[in-house]
């Protein structure tokens, strides 16, 4: 686990990301402002989560930009913990990304045949 905590370490420091753990899965939670479900990438890849999202600025066309800071675009790239699965879900909705990963080995119940 000490190096998803690295590498959410090292996040910029505009990029607002937590990780929870429970007994069945992992739950990646990553603010994205601005962002759609068909402006972001979110996959598996070499063990790792990979996301990549763009967010659309529009400036009115009086105006011009004397400084910008509000990134049009997010690379976040994460170790994900060994017993993690391979597959997983997300949702995007009101600027939050929510990417649940399941654990492999993860305990479950086994239904008893009669």
């Amino acid at each position: 686990m000490s190096a998803i905590r690295e590498a959410l370490g090292n996040l910029p420091d505009a990029v607002f990301a937590d990780l929870l753990v429970s007994d069945d899965a992992y739950l990646f939670v990553v603010d994205v402002p601005g962002v759609t479900r068909e402006t972001i990438d979110v996959r598996v890849e070499d063990s790792h989560l990979v996301v990549e999202a763009r967010r659309a600025k529009e400036t009115p066309s009086e105006f011009r930009y004397v400084t910008e800071e509000r990134s049009l675009f997010l690379d976040v790239d994460v170790p994900l913990p060994p017993d993690a699965g391979e597959e997983g879900s997300a949702s995007v909705e009101h600027g939050v990304l929510e990417v649940r990963v399941p654990r492999r080995g993860a305990p479950h119940d086994i239904p008893i045949e009669d």
